[in-house]
């Protein structure tokens, strides 16, 4: 069981794989995908634990995050 406090909507195809969204990530919950997007980058997937502290969004130079934050945490 993981508890999750949020979640967050990525734009894969906005994403060009900087990576400065996992460096950021406070719970550790991105991870990036062996896929690429249709320009060739690989992008950040989210793992179950988000607290919606909004990191990834705050560093992320080409706006690909959307942070939504739960009023109770829930379980995953």
């Amino acid at each position: 069981m993981t508890l999750t406090r949020g979640t967050v909507e990525i734009d894969t195809e906005r994403c060009k794989g900087c990576e400065l969204c996992i460096a950021a990530c406070r719970p550790g919950v991105l991870v990036m995908s062996e896929e690429t997007n249709h320009q060739g980058y690989r992008f950040p997937l989210l793992e179950p634990g988000c607290t919606a502290c909004r990191a990834c969004r705050d560093v992320c130079p080409d706006y690909c995050f959307e942070v939504f934050r739960f009023d109770q945490a829930m379980e995953v």
